[in-house]
């Protein structure tokens, strides 16, 4: 089904659209003109702790822009959540399956925190990239780095150890460790919550 959540149509704050600006100048280099074209774009909304944002069985239409808070995405299985990723400020989640085939997402995602968001549809999107190609460049290398991270994903969980995870999340995203409750971690390693315990519990005795 198609979601019937609308984003609240609300004023972009100078801080979210700075946010934006700030984390597209790593990517490509844009003119202010072209910033304020793709800004105007957006639609800023707000989710409380909890709210969900995508509900398994609705179409993922938007990207999203992460500017404050934090995201986790999970799949239903027999009744059990399996926590596929996590997304922090700065940070940006679509479902591209979803996304590009138009069809219903597996995914459910929900805010961990209050958690402020800057929306981009999809015919928007596709619009920008029609205008300008540096906007279908900044598509493109956004296309890149999700398929890289699932397939970074997919071998540590193929390759690497539960100890190995878990190091290796302690390294690379220390905001998952601080922010992050240790259920949801587990879940994210593919480990019961006192496989978990052990392993840190054996981290800290054995450095």
């Amino acid at each position: 089904m198609v979601s019937n959540r609308k984003p609240n149509k609300l004023k972009i704050p100078s801080a979210a659209a700075k946010s934006l600006k700030v984390t597209i100048a790593k990517i490509v280099a844009i003119s202010d003109a072209e910033f304020s074209q793709f800004l105007e774009q957006h639609q800023f909304r707000s989710l409380k702790r909890k709210e969900l944002l995508i509900q398994q069985g609705e179409i993922c239409h938007f990207t999203a822009f992460v500017v404050k808070g934090a995201l986790r995405y999970f799949y239903e299985v027999d009744g059990d959540e399996h926590t596929g990723q996590f997304f922090f400020e700065n940070g940006w989640y679509n479902d591209y399956d979803s996304f590009l085939s138009g069809q219903p997402s597996h995914q459910n995602v929900e805010a961990l925190e209050k958690t402020d968001l800057l929306l981009l549809g999809k015919k928007h999107l596709e619009a920008l990239y029609d205008q300008n190609p540096r906007f279908e460049r900044f598509g493109r290398l956004m296309a890149e780095r999700a398929y890289l991270g699932v397939r970074n994903r997919t071998e540590s969980l193929t390759n690497q150890s539960p100890e190995e995870r878990y190091l290796q999340l302690v390294k690379d995203r220390p905001k998952v460790i601080e922010r992050i409750p240790q259920h949801y971690i587990a879940s994210y390693l593919g480990i019961q919550p006192q496989s978990l315990s052990r392993t840190r519990k054996q981290i800290l005795e054995n450095p």
